[in-house]
């Protein structure tokens, strides 16, 4: 084989120029294309995929906004809520109290009024009770007989001065 001969330096080169041309053309004409095809295919895909996560993000985003404003809703609403049955409460307790201290009143004057009552009764028999305490001690003392008049005079003399 010429092209295997050592000796000859010339059809060497050439068979490696004709080898490199159509290695050259076949590469250029069929392998790079579909390099290139596949390449574009999957910057075209890549960037697809880039833009559908960029929407994903934004459709994310927007969701999380508007759970973030149904939920600030809903804690403004629960404070609502809570305000208005706390009022109610208050509202309640002080009718309540206010009807306890009414109660309380009507009680504490019932007792008043029998406490004075009581306190007329004890003094109007205090001055039976001093009369007739006081006339056993004269008699007992004496040895004569007083009368409820005497020692009721007696006693009022006492009182006044």
């Amino acid at each position: 084989m010429p092209q295997l001969a050592f000796e000859d330096w010339a059809p060497q080169l050439v068979w490696l120029a004709i080898t490199f041309i159509t290695l050259y053309f076949i590469m250029a004409r069929v392998a790079i294309p579909r390099i290139g095809t596949v390449i574009e295919e999957r910057k075209d895909r890549i960037a697809s995929d880039l833009d559908q996560a960029e929407q994903f993000k934004r459709d994310t985003e927007q969701a999380i906004a508007a759970y973030e404003q149904a939920l600030a809703e809903a804690r403004a609403r629960a404070h609502t809520i809570a305000q208005q049955a706390r009022e109610k409460l208050n509202a309640e307790v002080e009718a309540e109290r206010a009807a306890v201290e009414k109660q309380l009143a009507e009680k504490t004057a019932e007792a008043e009024a029998r406490i004075a009552a009581s306190k007329e009764a004890a003094l109007s028999r205090v001055a039976d009770v001093a009369s007739e305490t006081a006339q056993a001690i004269v008699t007992q003392l004496i040895g004569g007989k007083v009368t409820k008049a005497e020692v009721k005079s007696a006693i009022e003399k006492a009182q006044a001065g």
